[in-house]
């Protein structure tokens, strides 16, 4: 039955990343480049000549926190937005973690909302082709409760992009676990609740296997890199790769083609290929509650702007997982090793599968427990923010004053794994 559920999962994804390479493999691979171009100024007689529709949309750091902004504008509650400057490479490391001659200091960019004095800190970090923006639904909600700090990883939104140069798994983690135990060093911060989604939680388990002494708790949203393709091994995935189909996506996948060059690569046409997908997954297809109108167009517009800039933290992509998203080095592996008392969050119709969990839970010699939350996706805290919410409070009872600690049951709705 795992193995049947794992080759649905590989189904999933390796069809939705057939049909996005059949569409605009071609177009994306022959324009991309013609999209770093820097357009002609607004009043130059080119401009003019040009059609407005046609013209490269462009995109920097200074227009990603641009976009940050304004959609953050919608919250209630104050923040600061800092670039927490991190050094060139972690002290003392022999290969810096974007393998770059250059000493020119790099940055992380955080958001740190207001809070109550003494309340515990919450770190977010976000998933693969995401920004800490996406928690944009979250913050007001959980800044009530906790000191919440979201950042953007290395070479992803308003952070530093340094050119991505990582030759293996081991550099690849690096990157992400190095550059974020800098940040925790420039920050300050011990004793945090460290929360990461999808890809961000993998990163966040793998700092946490590291550096345990820094983490009270581990939340793990949908998270990605539990198990590997030999760990379920699917007939199906391995007749599709022996197809034209399949081999054309391996290769793609091998030769680290994302999906933000397809956005890069149609150029003028790009924000339109964003407002459809964000229309389409948090509206016709959402099983949660919908955006509304305004918050749609400061997302759409918000993503466009973190997935057009440089490559940088995307070419993770080949050294983290194979085809189907199927961990290297898969957490699984390490789960007698977990030092830190971990709650896993997965929305009822997350693609990603839970049963990766409860296999782990079997090995973990801590405290771990696994909450589903009904009408969410993948971007559960998107889908249903109430009940994410819900899930958050419950797994953090311990720390949060006022509360009754182990004595408190799930709350309604939220179903136990």
């Amino acid at each position: 039955m795992r193995r049947a559920a794992a080759a649905a999962t590989a189904r999933t994804r390796i069809g939705m990343a057939a049909e996005e390479v059949r569409q605009a493999s071609a177009a994306a691979t022959a324009a991309e480049a013609a999209s770093a171009s820097v357009p002609a100024p607004a009043g130059s007689r080119w401009a003019r000549v040009w059609p407005s529709a046609l013209r490269w949309i462009p995109t920097s750091t200074e227009r990603i926190i641009a976009a940050e902004k304004r959609l953050l504008s919608i919250l209630k509650t104050g923040y600061v937005q800092e670039q927490v400057n991190i050094g060139s490479a972690p002290p003392g490391s022999k290969v810096k973690w974007f393998r770059s001659s250059s000493d020119e200091p790099r940055f992380i960019n955080t958001v740190t909302f207001d809070s109550k004095e003494n309340a515990p800190t919450l770190v977010m970090v976000h998933g693969y082709g995401a920004s800490q923006g996406f928690f944009f639904r979250n913050f007001d909600a959980l800044a009530s409760r906790f000191r919440v700090i979201a950042i953007d990883q290395l070479g992803w939104g308003g952070s530093s992009r340094p050119d991505f140069d990582c030759r293996s798994t081991e550099e690849t983690e690096a990157w992400f676990i190095d550059s974020f135990e800098e940040w925790r060093k420039a920050k300050n911060l011990s004793n945090f609740i460290l929360l990461g989604h999808s890809f961000g939680g993998y990163v966040a388990a793998k700092y946490a296997l590291q550096h345990p002494e820094h983490v009270q708790h581990l939340i793990l949203v949908g998270s990605a890199g539990f198990s590997s393709e030999t760990d379920h091994s699917s007939e199906w995935l391995t007749k599709f790769r022996a197809t034209w189909k399949g081999m054309l996506v391996n290769h793609l996948w091998e030769s680290n083609f994302t999906p933000q060059r397809i956005v890069r690569g149609l150029g003028p046409w790009g924000p339109d290929l964003v407002r459809r997908y964000t229309t389409a997954r948090f509206g016709s297809h959402s099983t949660g509650e919908l955006l509304t109108e305004n918050e749609s167009s400061l997302l759409t517009d918000y993503i466009y702007h973190t997935l057009a800039a440089k490559a940088s933290g995307e070419l993770c992509l080949k050294h983290i997982f194979s085809l189907g998203a199927f961990a290297r080095k898969p957490l699984l592996h390490s789960a007698s090793d977990w030092k830190v008392p971990t709650t896993f969050i997965y929305g009822h119709d997350d693609w990603m599968n839970y049963q990766g969990a409860q296999q782990a839970r079997k090995d973990m010699k801590v405290p771990c427990e696994i909450i589903r939350v009904p009408q969410g996706g993948h971007f559960v805290f998107i889908d249903n923010p109430a009940g994410f919410h819900s899930a958050i409070f419950y797994a953090c009872r311990k720390f949060l004053s006022g509360d009754a600690g182990e004595g408190l049951s799930l709350p309604d709705g939220l179903i136990s794994a």
